[in-house]
């Protein structure tokens, strides 16, 4: 049977930070948000067969049907707290056998490996592949629609949340699982490109600014060279990264 590969995206606008994460603009002026970047990312990888897009629950989320519209997209909608279904939900909607993870506030993908992981996946019957050590925000997790099902179903409240494989990773023994390992060069703690704070959006604005003739492809690896370039931008967003927290919480 041939694999049909699925992008899910949970998409929500609460938000105590930042109201509106997915929506805000990346692009002011020609009015392209985040989850706008993501969406046409997705769409030039062979391997996504369908992009589903994962709606949260209540009025506050409404608007998300209307960009499922607008861009041509099925959606689902569920539970506010327990993400997994709503993942499941999607990979059912589509006929899923594997579902292609990533957050609706991390505008930059690390796109590059996706084809190859997507085929050492299927070659190596993975249940899940993660690729976790790049840098915050433009990492991805595929998994098989049947993990995530038995994840849901074996798991506790805590599983059925935002943190949608954590069964997974708590139960190595049940599951086949592949960490793929990213270039050396974004392996940075010290850097983050998701949106969960009005810092962490304005550094992102400023990325995209500097290689939006690139978008929406735009290489992670040229956006840390840039940031390397401009310590004062890495300040801005040091608090709330990995090493940033160690820090203050130490």
């Amino acid at each position: 049977m041939k694999r049909r590969l699925v992008a899910a995206i949970a998409c929500r606008n609460q938000g105590s930070r930042l109201y509106g994460k997915p929506l805000q603009n990346l692009d002011v002026a020609q009015s392209v948000r985040i989850i706008d970047n993501i969406i046409a990312c997705l769409r030039t990888l062979p391997c996504i067969d369908e992009i589903v897009l994962g709606i949260s629950e209540g009025v506050d989320n409404e608007v998300f049907k209307e960009v499922a519209s607008s861009m041509g997209l099925r959606y689902v909608v569920g539970d506010q707290i327990d993400v997994l279904s709503r993942l499941v939900a999607c990979g059912r909607l589509a006929g899923a056998t594997d579902i292609f993870r990533v957050t609706s506030e991390s505008p930059f993908l690390y796109f590059e490996e996706v084809e190859d992981l997507w085929r050492l996946h299927q070659d190596e019957s993975f249940d899940a592949t993660f690729m976790d050590e790049v840098i915050d925000g433009c990492g991805f997790e595929i998994i098989r629609q049947e993990a995530l099902e038995r994840s849901h179903a074996n798991g506790d409240r805590r599983h059925r949340s935002e943190l949608c494989t954590l069964y997974i990773r708590e139960h190595p023994a049940e599951f086949n699982v592949h960490k793929a390992q990213p270039p050396e060069v974004l392996v940075r703690k010290d850097l983050r490109l998701t949106v969960d704070n009005p810092e962490d959006l304005a550094v992102c604005r400023i990325a995209y600014s500097v290689f939006r003739d690139l978008a929406p492809r735009i290489p992670v690896a040229q956006i840390v060279a840039f940031l390397d370039a401009n310590p004062r931008l890495i300040e801005w967003i040091a608090p709330y990264t990995e090493i940033g927290y160690s820090t203050m919480y130490r």
